[in-house]
């Protein structure tokens, strides 16, 4: 139980302070996620795949990268059970050790030129312990930034969190595209792309003491002293009480999910393997892309708070359905402008689905099994989705040679999420300990 001077503690952080951490740590665990899902988009199918041709190794990359996924529920459920339990927080700096320590590692790693065989499966089990972390990183992050916060401005302060997405892909970009600006492709291929792996030391240790300054919410401690028993199981408890509940939140999460992994990886292979432009554009656009992504979060949260979330994210959804397919031909251009903008527009409408999303799936959970309850929701869909989207956007495009059949597969993952968000009851301005 919560004593006096925990509950003190735990209030006198202020709510700015808690955002702060949340964004920050995101960023740096979302930063080490996606300079994975960028090398395996252009650099690992050389370096640990060399026997295959490009598009192949390519795929074979797609999959390493698709297992991250695969990790991410049973981070999911470990991290909730225990979050559940003793709190969000230590659970939050247990997850930036371990991403960190993983992407280091990867940056050390020997190439199948050095120890065949051996290298893509030490590439495999590191890739599963970042997933394993980023598992558990989401649901703690999201709701140490909603619990912390009050229910009419719940959607801004828990989209921040969701910021760290586009802060830690634009960070990952800016260190490829800087490489790529000052490195011959010799060089980056020889040693440089180990840079940016390396560099994810020093950002988790800046993590580490943003987050140590933060306590465990209220919300959380009011929610133990309140209960006659901790829940042994918390997810088998979610499943039981709140299985709606977990259904809604992968409806929600299936075209987001898809579309963005679409946007940002796929893309970047589809530029440099397809439309053959050098990897320095695909990087800067998608730069471009990630800035316009990280404003429209939070705008799209708060409008959220206004208008509430099902018709925001319903908008979203229904919007990235119906532009897919104008995607690719603007892709499939060669002109920058109209690269950018389709990648910015593209990640505009996914943000009117990003920025809800924290607030609107915690909303669906009582106190006592959030933090398993909105990672169940969250995760278990990546297994379907983010992971398998690159796979088979690539896989489509090998077959039938047109972007035509990633555009309708996009489309309808998009309409479900959409159509998910209007079948949803609303949650603007909830009392989140009054959800039973």
């Amino acid at each position: 139980m919560a004593t006096q001077m925990d509950r003190g503690e735990a209030d006198a952080t202020p709510l700015k302070r808690v955002v702060a951490a949340s964004l920050i740590g995101t960023t740096i665990e979302w930063y080490d996620f996606f300079l994975y899902n960028y090398a395996a988009a252009i650099i690992f199918n050389r370096l640990f795949f060399p026997t295959f041709e490009p598009l192949t190794g390519t795929l074979l990359a797609f999959t390493t990268y698709a297992l991250g996924f695969v990790a991410r529920p049973v981070g999911g459920i470990v991290f909730g059970h225990f979050g559940d339990r003793i709190g969000r927080k230590k659970l939050l700096m247990l997850s930036l050790i371990l991403m960190g320590i993983a992407t280091t590692l990867i940056g050390l790693l020997p190439t199948y030129a050095s120890i065949g065989i051996w290298a893509p499966i030490a590439l495999v089990v590191l890739r599963l312990v970042q997933g394993f972390a980023v598992g558990g990183e989401w649901g703690g992050a999201v709701l140490l930034a909603a619990e912390h916060g009050d229910a009419a401005r719940r959607g801004f302060w828990a989209s921040w969190p969701q910021a760290g997405v586009p802060a830690g892909n634009l960070l990952a970009v800016a260190v490829l595209a800087l490489l790529a600006a000052f490195q011959s492709d010799a060089d980056f291929v020889a040693w440089g792309w180990r840079l940016p792996f390396v560099l994810s030391a020093l950002l988790v240790v800046i993590g580490w003491w943003i987050r140590t300054a933060v306590a465990e919410s209220a919300t959380f401690r009011d929610a133990v002293d309140a209960a006659p028993a901790l829940p042994k199981v918390p997810a088998l408890d979610v499943f039981r009480e709140r299985p709606r509940s977990v259904l809604t939140g992968a409806g929600l999460r299936l075209g987001e999910n898809i579309s963005y992994y679409i946007i940002t990886a796929f893309s970047v292979t589809y530029l440099t393997e397809v439309a053959r432009l050098d990897r320095g554009t695909a990087l800067n656009a998608t730069l471009v892309g990630a800035v316009v992504h990280f404003v429209a979060i939070p705008l799209f949260a708060w409008a959220s708070d206004r208008i509430g979330r099902r018709p925001v994210y319903a908008f979203g959804g229904l919007g990235l359905a119906a532009f897919s397919f104008l995607f690719f031909p603007m892709l499939a251009s060669g002109h920058m402008a109209s690269i950018v903008a389709a990648i910015a527009i593209a990640l505009v409408l996914h943000g009117a689905m990003y920025g809800p999303q924290a607030a609107f799936i915690a909303e669906l959970f009582p106190t006592r099994i959030r933090y398993s309850g909105v990672s169940i929701a969250y995760q278990l869909t990546s297994i379907v989705a983010g992971s398998l989207a690159p796979i088979i956007a690539l896989a489509l495009y090998q077959e039938t040679k047109s972007a035509t059949p990633v555009a309708l597969y996009v489309a309808a993952a998009c309409l479900i999420s959409g159509v998910s968000a209007l079948l949803a009851r609303e949650t603007r301005g909830i009392d989140l300990a009054h959800i039973k």
